[in-house]
Order: structure tokens, then C-alpha cells, then sequence
């Protein structure tokens, strides 16, 4: 198995001076169902963080969309005012994320399906990779799709794709991930120690980086949000959406690693402390970048 080793691809994110907002594309983030609108805004503030020039929230639960005091950046829209599929044909993404804390719905399969039919990079975690293993119909769209996809499992959620217990799934994660592909025919990653990477065109990757303080609820989150931000510059700055994949695994888990080694945890580690420490691990690469050229 090779070692992930993507901390270089940062170097393409440097800016030109004249950069305007849709240069850094915009991503679109779908979910924030009642009593989990707090995941959404994660993955909203690490989409901030690294570096995404627009970012939009969707937000299921109608008494949380209203602005983000504490990331009036974020432009939150209530998901029960419009229709999906129109929705998306209005915002315009570069990038869709669904899943922070969308929830089992119907309305949640109506916001999914619509993403599935949209014909870009797409980033699926959370409950949208719970409704897509319990629906045939959801799961032929998500294989049928022309645009690249990323799935972003924990080893519970690759359990109930794979109709397997968790165990199963850790005790041999090179075989489960290889399934996952198999049978999603997109970029998967399967989150734990020592996070997988594969997909049907790329060999599996294994990161090195990440530590145990990072085992805590919104994590995922955080690395759904950066994952999108990268791939929605990547359209200016030649990253396509495994890059981007690659990227945002080792960029998240080597900030859980630079926190730690701050003092920051493992015990007591946020994931919104991880969303802000994105930006000087990104920014700092990138400058190791333009010195060397």
C-alpha cells in the first residue's frame, strides 16, 4: 500500500494577483437537519479556511438559517424555501458537499437526489452516505453520474454499505475500501487511523499523518468543508477532485498532528479549533511553495 503524500499539490493553489472570488470557486454545502445545523456551519468554516472564494449553506433546519455570528462569511439559505433541483441551477456551484448532519428525511432524499443529478464534483458524507446505502435508486444515480464523486465513510457508515459490522470493516480496511469502490464507483475515503484513500482510477493511498484526539464528533465534518474547498479552486488552479481528496485527508490530519504538538489535546481537541488551524498549515505550504520556485 502506498503512503499518501500530497502536500505539494497545495503549491497549485497560488494566487494571481487580479484574483476576484469566483476564481476560488464556490461551493455549496446541503444539510444542518433539526439539532444538527452545527455541522454544517463546521464544514462551512473549514470550506473558509482553505481557502474557498464563496461559500453557501443549505441549511435543513429553518430556526438556525439565519447568519453565523461568529462567521457572518457564510451565506445561509433555508433549505424549506426552494426547490433542490432549482436551487442548484440558481446557486451555480463549482462544488457540492452533502451530508453534515442532513438527517433521514424525505426531505433530505429530495436535497440528495438533486445533488446526485447535478453534473459536478460532488462530496458525500454523513447521513447522505447512510441514505445512499439504504436506497437502490440513490445509490444506481450515484454510480450512473459522469461528474467525479467522493465519499468520505467512517467505518460504521462502510459497515451499512457493505452489509457488514464495523469490525469487519477495521479488521481488514485495505479489502473494505476496495469494495466501497467497487461498488460506488467513485473516490472513497475511509476515515480511522491511518485513513484510506482509492478510487477506480488511483491505487489506495494510506495517510500517516492524524492522531486520536481527533476522535470526536464534527471532524468529519471539518474535512468535508476542506476537502470542497480545495477541489472548488482546484478548477482554476488544476487540482481535480482526487487531488483535492488527497490534499484535505493529509492537510486535516497533519493539523490534528500540529495541534497536538502545541499542546492543543489529544484530550479535549475541537474540530473547531482543526478548522482554524487549516489556514496556517495551508498558507505556510503555500509559501513553501512559491520559495522554491
Amino acid at each position: 500500500m502506498k503512503t499518501l503524500s500530497a502536500l505539494h499539490l497545495a503549491g497549485r493553489l497560488v494566487r494571481h494577483p487580479a484574483a476576484h472570488k469566483g476564481d476560488a470557486g464556490k461551493v455549496l454545502l446541503i444539510g444542518g437537519a433539526p439539532t444538527m445545523s452545527g455541522a454544517l456551519v463546521l464544514a462551512g468554516q473549514a470550506a473558509l479556511h482553505c481557502g474557498a472564494g464563496w461559500i453557501v449553506l443549505m441549511m435543513l433546519d429553518t430556526k438556525s438559517a439565519h447568519v453565523v455570528a461568529s462567521q457572518a462569511e457564510l451565506m445561509v439559505h433555508d433549505a424549506n424555501n426552494y426547490a433542490p433541483q432549482q436551487a442548484i441551477a440558481d446557486i451555480a456551484p463549482d462544488v457540492i458537499a452533502i451530508g453534515p448532519g442532513l438527517g433521514v428525511s424525505e426531505q433530505a432524499v429530495q436535497w440528495l437526489e438533486a445533488a446526485l443529478l447535478w453534473q459536478g464534483p460532488l462530496v458525500i458524507d454523513a447521513d447522505a452516505l447512510n441514505l445512499l446505502s439504504s436506497n437502490d435508486a440513490l445509490l444506481s444515480l450515484l454510480k450512473t453520474r459522469k461528474a467525479p464523486s467522493c465519499l468520505t465513510p467512517h467505518p460504521g457508515e462502510a459497515a451499512r454499505f457493505l452489509r457488514v459490522t464495523s469490525q469487519d470493516v477495521q479488521n481488514d480496511r485495505a479489502a473494505s475500501i476496495a469494495k466501497l469502490v467497487d461498488q460506488t464507483q467513485a473516490i472513497v475515503v475511509l476515515k480511522g487511523q491511518h485513513t484510506l484513500v482509492a478510487s477506480p482510477m488511483h491505487a489506495t493511498y494510506q495517510c500517516q499523518e492524524g492522531n486520536a484526539g481527533m476522535a470526536v464528533g464534527g471532524m468529519g465534518d471539518v474535512l468535508t468543508g476542506c476537502i470542497a474547498a480545495l477541489a472548488a479552486q482546484g478548477i482554476k488552479h488544476q487540482l481535480d477532485l482526487w487531488d483535492a481528496t488527497c490534499l484535505g485527508v493529509q492537510l486535516h490530519a497533519l493539523a490534528g498532528d500540529t495541534l497536538v504538538k502545541k499542546g492543543v489535546g489529544p484530550i479535549g481537541l475541537t474540530p473547531s479549533e482543526l478548522a482554524s488551524e487549516l489556514l496556517p498549515l495551508l498558507r505556510a505550504l503555500i509559501n513553501q511553495h512559491a520559495l522554491s520556485h
